[in-house]
């Protein structure tokens, strides 16, 4: 009996020995909007490893990831809510929580996570595990611009209404506060890293409204307001996406809407400083990680192009066309590389960041947002 305990033990430590570990911190997921799947990618052999079907309409599309960064959490437009495991390149779990859904979070904990709604409107909190609801939180208005905070928080802000609420789920039961007068027809929102300040765009006026999350009764702070004024309105394309606006240490870079520029802001006083000149309407304007570079894309038509600007000079140094339709970029955590969807060409193409050349292509179908897993572990993403 003990020589067959003892075979059986020695057989299970040949077994673990020999079993492929798998690690996370380099892989990504791509979004394949037009099929509802998502293409797992690694970032250190330029690769796609698996496409995993089945996540429904993923025609406007997010995601977040678990701190273990094993289980990614896609949010879909048909209101569905997709656990991914990364690991066994499958879905774990999966419910369909809305009829419209615009984005979700996850707590600083990992254990909830939010998911941000048109129809009904609303936010909806599930447990990351089971993905069971938790609370529901109506709101008589579509909801956008759903964040995580410090302290197991999420805020979010109403289109309709013009309010933001913060929910804070840290204690037994969660409190609910509501700041009103957050300008009108907000669109989108981001919060920066360190978890301080929420920053809203408005859509129905110029300028944008800014939180500080530290303030024991945050008041909305207007930020360049009437930035547009004296300029001829053009139509906008496509909005914005808050969260692609960049700070590059003391200033943020943000898109200015229905303008070809971006706008130069200072992150302590929230005043302007300065303005860039761009190819067309920016849609994201994103942060090379050490902050010296900032690349721009655009909205349709001129969507087929690419601005890179020096964040010293505030000129900007290279411009290329990478092909239709580039709907996203994602720096690789130390941002060496650049990873580009350009969605008409079916390719994911991938860019040096200090000498610009192409280092590698990967075909996609109609591939959209990129994430990597380094974004579990950043406030925000």
């Amino acid at each position: 009996m003990k020589s067959l305990a003892l075979s059986l033990m020695a057989a299970l430590l040949v077994s673990t020995a020999s079993a492929e570990p798998t690690a996370t911190g380099d892989l990504g997921l791509v979004i394949e909007r037009a099929n509802g799947s998502v293409l797992l990618v690694d970032q250190s052999e330029r690769a796609a490893l698996a496409r995993i079907e089945g996540l429904g309409d993923l025609s406007h599309a997010s995601l977040v990831y678990s701190p273990d960064e094993r289980f990614a959490y896609v949010f879909g437009r048909d209101g569905g809510l997709t656990k991914v495991d990364i690991v066994t390149r499958s879905i774990a779990n999966r419910v369909v929580q809305a009829g419209n859904a615009i984005g979700g979070a996850i707590s600083d904990d990992g254990k909830l996570v939010a998911v941000s709604n048109y129809e009904p409107g609303g936010v909806r909190v599930f447990d990351a595990d089971t993905l069971e609801m938790v609370l529901d939180i109506p709101t008589g208005s579509k909801t956008i611009g759903l964040v995580d905070a410090p302290g197991r928080k999420f805020v979010f802000t109403m289109w309709d209404t013009g309010e933001t609420w913060i929910a804070d789920m840290s204690g037994a039961e969660p409190e609910i506060t509501k700041i009103p007068d957050m300008g009108e027809n907000p669109y989108d929102a981001l919060i920066t890293s360190n978890g301080r300040t929420y920053i809203t765009g408005l859509f129905g006026e110029d300028g944008l409204t800014a939180l500080d999350l530290w303030d024991e009764n945050p008041q909305p702070i207007r930020v360049l307001p009437n930035y547009g004024r004296g300029q001829q309105e053009m139509p906008v394309y496509k909005m914005p996406h808050l969260e692609g606006w960049a700070l590059t240490g003391p200033e943020f870079v943000l898109p200015a809407v229905g303008h070809h520029e971006v706008l130069w802001v200072d992150a302590n006083t929230l005043a302007e400083t300065a303005r860039t000149k761009t190819y067309g309407q920016p849609v994201f304007a994103m942060a090379r990680p050490d902050g010296r570079q900032v690349w721009v894309n655009f909205a349709h038509p001129l969507n087929d192009t690419i601005q890179v600007i020096d964040t010293v000079s505030k000129d900007i140094i290279h411009e290329f066309k990478p092909g239709p339709a580039v709907l996203h970029m994602e720096f690789t955590p130390r941002g060496h590389e650049i990873w580009i969807s350009v969605r008409d060409a079916g390719k994911v193409m991938i860019y040096d960041t200090h000498t610009f050349e192409k280092l590698r292509e990967i075909d996609a179908d109609s591939p959209s947002g990129i994430f990597f897993t380094a974004r579990a572990h950043k406030t925000g993403l």
